[in-house]
């Protein structure tokens, strides 16, 4: 593997970091202070061809390659989770399903659509019972003369209530298990779909989450990704994607870190100098320096693999794994540099660690990512029970 960058992916890096810096950076703290969905802002990042970065030109998209995609969400993410949960779920989620699973007119009809940010869409995957257990699916969907009728409900559900498209995955035939799953495109402008807010999060409260009530949802005959029974392959291959964009979010939350630490460290007086003369504070901007640059090159090792077309669950899961607890430890580590100081919003250190707590829950728990490695070191599955 080459770590050198591309002149344009260096260009396409730079951009992103100026694009953040000018434009997020500046509205980050009010938008969390308001809980305030910024719509306005949706446009910018669509107008800057972020909202499919991976999908190519034919459909919309800007055509990149993943390792690009990642050095844009990085920047994105050191300015604002929330703003890069908006790109993670249209692309790494949604687009990405419908260009891997759909059908050539159905990448026709959305993926445009989706890349110009005209519509939103939403992964409908969690159900209030179901989280780690992802074949395991309450809401069911039953074959119509028109199509398919779906009953259910989700949770946790990534911009829930602005969505005009929604991935809505069911279960079709309870008795064949996962094989009985499929993935539904739901148009959310009906009656039957209806969404709610979340309030109350810890964290990403400039991000909207919903959980979402299903009454006789219509979906028409054609509204499937794949197959019948291919609904979890779905599933797991759209996560490969957004478990790489929130480890390559989580890696610009650690350069953050390691940049806010430095500035104020070295501006901050105790005992008659600057508190980045002392050699503890040094020792904590250096771990927090070895978390950023170890979790960017795992994050550049998945997106080597994706951009060559190679097998990288195994390396997607690590990537993901390192980055976000990474992102934690250097969030909680940024905030005892800062003191008192960090504590309060007045710097974005105690964003980062309100936001960060949940990257190593959605996506697949850290946990989960350990049960990944491990099947993929040992050969068995520790999630199917032995007999």
């Amino acid at each position: 593997m080459d770590f050198e960058l591309t002149d344009e992916q260096r260009l396409i890096k730079s951009t992103a970091r100026e694009f953040t810096d000018s434009e997020i950076v500046e509205r980050s703290r009010e938008n969390a202070r308001n809980h305030h969905f910024d719509l306005e802002m949706v446009s910018k990042i669509a107008s800057q061809g972020y909202l499919g970065a991976i999908v190519p030109q034919q459909y919309g998209g800007a055509g990149l390659d993943y390792l690009s995609y990642g050095l844009i969400v990085e920047e994105i993410g050191r300015g604002d989770s929330s703003v890069r949960t908006v790109i993670s779920v249209q692309t790494s989620l949604v687009c990405s399903a419908i260009l891997k699973w759909g059908t050539e007119e159905q990448k026709q009809h959305y993926l445009p659509r989706l890349c110009a940010g005209e519509w939103l869409g939403c992964f409908g995957l969690t159900e209030p019972d179901t989280g780690s257990d992802a074949a395991n699916q309450r809401t069911r969907a039953v074959k119509t003369d028109a199509g398919w009728l779906i009953n259910g409900s989700k949770m946790w559900i990534s911009m829930g209530n602005y969505a005009r498209l929604a991935l809505i995955f069911a279960q079709t035939e309870p008795a064949l298990g996962y094989k009985g799953l499929a993935c539904f495109l739901v148009d959310t402008d009906q009656a039957g779909f209806k969404p709610q807010p979340i309030e109350h999060k810890m964290g990403l409260h400039a991000s909207d989450t919903a959980s979402i009530a299903l009454e006789d949802v219509e979906v028409a005959q054609d509204g499937i990704l794949g197959e019948v029974g291919d609904g979890f392959k779905v599933a797991m291959s759209a996560l490969d994607s957004g478990r790489y964009s929130v480890a390559a979010g989580c890696v610009g939350i650690c350069q953050g870190c390691v940049e806010e630490s430095v500035n104020y460290a070295k501006q901050r007086q105790q005992f008659g100098r600057p508190i980045a003369s002392f050699q503890l504070i040094q020792a904590m901007i250096a771990d927090m320096v070895l978390k950023t640059e170890a979790s960017r090159m795992l994050v550049w090792r998945a997106g080597w693999l994706k951009d060559r077309g190679r097998p990288n669950t195994l390396e997607t899961s690590v990537a993901k794994l390192h980055a976000t607890e990474a992102a934690v430890e250097c969030a909680n580590a940024a905030i005892q540099v800062h003191g008192g100081a960090g504590y309060v919003d007045d710097h974005p250190v105690e964003r980062y660690f309100r936001d960060v707590r949940v990257t190593t829950l959605y996506e697949g728990t850290s946990q989960i990512q350990k049960l990944i490695i491990g099947r993929a070191m040992t050969g068995i599955n520790a999630l199917v029970p032995t007999p």
